[in-house]
């Protein structure tokens, strides 16, 4: 019954931001905390920030003190301000909650894709 929107990516220089956003629907009453998500080709899925109901936050070692998450309750969204984007950042960000569900499950949306190069 949750779903997840997620949107904002595109193709960016290393060095420049951007800004995500993921759209919920759906029974989310019970979403304490919200999880950002990438998983690049042949790697696995990992946490890159979090936001609890009450906006505290924590974050992944990789986007540590480049990304930061917030989120807007009245508009059921949260988004992941991402700067001084790297290669290395490249990959299909989503959005769910955390801890996340498997991947398997239907409440995970497409993804949007970073791409970071020159």
């Amino acid at each position: 019954q949750v779903q997840f929107v997620e949107s904002g990516g595109g193709l960016v220089q290393p060095g420049g931001s951007l800004r995500l956003s993921c759209v919920a629907s759906g029974s989310i009453y019970s979403i304490y905390i919200m999880g950002w998500y990438r998983q690049a080709p042949g790697k696995q899925r990992e946490l890159v920030a979090s936001i609890s109901n009450g906006g505290k936050t924590n974050y992944g070692d990789s986007g540590k003190g480049r990304f930061t998450t917030s989120r807007d309750n009245a508009k059921k969204t949260v988004y992941l301000q991402m700067n001084s984007l790297k290669p290395e950042d490249t990959a299909v960000y989503y959005c769910n909650s955390y801890p996340p569900p498997s991947v398997y499950t239907d409440s995970w949306g497409q993804g949007t894709q970073v791409t970071v190069s020159s």
